[in-house]
């Protein structure tokens, strides 16, 4: 009975955890500019400002959960791809970020900590696919596919970092995004890949 109640409280701790986030959503959206406080939140989750300081925790602790809930959520999209395509690991990272750009960039902009938004996904993602396009021969044998993830991962940082400031729009993101990832897939190329891996490049140049 215990750990059956234990269950219930954890569950309904959940729900209202929830329920505060998707409330800091909806004010972002609604005032993209506006300060973010704890009785604001509250407010709109219907919950004690207590309740959000408990559950959640401090202003920066609210960024960090939505950075959190961010990640999650490309976890689920990533896993839904089954791996194996770098390019569909970077396009489904930027996709996620642009569909709610008032949320990304004020997330972004405010958690002290934003450095790490893609440190756990979508890198993880992208190391395990540029391990797989290594198996498959694309790559040469000796190149070491963790350290190249983490070079595509931080330009992926810099071009976030660059569309959070608006200084380039939704598909200049994504274009610098697939550029720095192609550059490396074709540095590290296997010689009889080694033209088509560059191919893109050719193509890209232009549009970053």
């Amino acid at each position: 009975m215990e750990t059956a109640e234990g269950g219930l409280r954890e569950r309904h701790k959940a729900q209202r955890r929830s329920r505060i986030l998707e409330a800091a959503r909806e004010l972002l959206r609604d005032s993209p500019e506006s300060a973010l406080s704890t009785e604001r939140i509250a407010e709109r989750a219907e919950v004690a400002p207590a309740t959000v300081y408990n559950l959640i925790g401090p202003r920066d602790k609210v960024w960090e959960a939505l950075a959190t809930g961010f990640m999650d959520e490309l976890d689920r999209r990533l896993a839904v791809l089954g791996g194996g395509d770098p390019r569909e690991v970077v396009r489904s990272t930027v996709q996620l970020f642009v569909g709610d750009p008032v949320v990304s960039r004020r997330m972004v902009r405010e958690w002290e900590a934003s450095g790490l938004v893609l440190d756990r996904s979508p890198l993880t993602q992208l190391r395990q696919a540029l391990a797989d396009v290594r198996t498959q021969g694309l790559l040469r044998a000796d190149i070491d596919t963790d350290a190249l993830a983490a070079v595509v991962g931080t330009a992926c940082v810099g071009a976030l970092h660059q569309w959070v400031a608006a200084l380039i729009d939704d598909d200049r993101f994504l274009a610098r995004a697939l550029f720095a990832l192609d550059v490396a897939l074709a540095a590290a190329a296997a010689d009889p890949h080694r033209d088509r891996l560059l191919a893109p490049l050719r193509t890209e140049g232009g549009a970053v």
